[in-house]
């Protein structure tokens, strides 16, 4: 393996990681309406977008960069389908699960003004899915790993994107009682 590719599969997926939670931080806040005033919100929705599409790219360079590894020797069918390989298999299923994952989530966002809003809305929580298992391939596959600085990362981010989540469904739910008594419904019957 020369050390550029090395270099190259290393910084292309944390770089894919750190776009992924970039995307489910920008979309959280944006559901949480915590900028909405400061910002217009279709530059927020681009920005997100952008994030989300980016991670892809990179998660793209990250898995074809692999591919080229004479040190691991990773076939297509080893990068495509959980377990077939040898080198940490777990860790590496992790990550082609969440690959898995984000292409879902990617494709129906493209085509979101042509499939029903449910179906969008079903794919697009799989989000949280592919920061989870992308967030686990990260601290169990490659050289990094064990790094304090990538793990103190990682527990910073999880911080944030725990407590947008815990935001929005406050808000959810503070909305939904809101609704409830303005229809004259008891905000006790659910």
């Amino acid at each position: 393996m020369t050390e550029l590719n090395y270099d190259i599969i290393r910084a292309s997926g944390i770089l894919a990681w750190a776009l992924v939670a970039a995307a489910v931080v920008w979309g959280l806040t944006i559901k949480t309406h915590l900028l909405a005033k400061r910002v217009r919100s279709i530059w927020l929705i681009d920005l997100h977008r952008f994030l989300g599409g980016t991670a892809v790219v990179f998660t793209f360079i990250h898995i074809v960069s692999t591919l080229v590894d004479t040190y691991t020797e990773f076939s297509l069918v080893n990068v495509l389908v959980p377990f077939t390989g040898t080198w940490h298999p777990v860790a590496v299923a992790w990550g082609i699960i969440g690959f898995y994952l984000m292409v879902a989530v990617e494709t129906t966002s493209l085509l979101r003004k042509r499939i029903p809003r449910k179906v969008w809305r079903a794919t697009h929580y799989s989000t949280f899915g592919v920061f989870a298992f992308s967030t686990v391939h990260l601290l169990t596959a490659g050289s990094d790993a064990q790094s304090p600085y990538l793990w103190w990362t990682v527990v910073a981010v999880a911080g944030v994107v725990g407590a947008l989540i815990a935001e929005r469904i406050g808000r959810s739910r503070t909305s939904h009682q809101r609704d409830r008594i303005r229809l004259g419904l008891s905000t006790t019957e659910a």
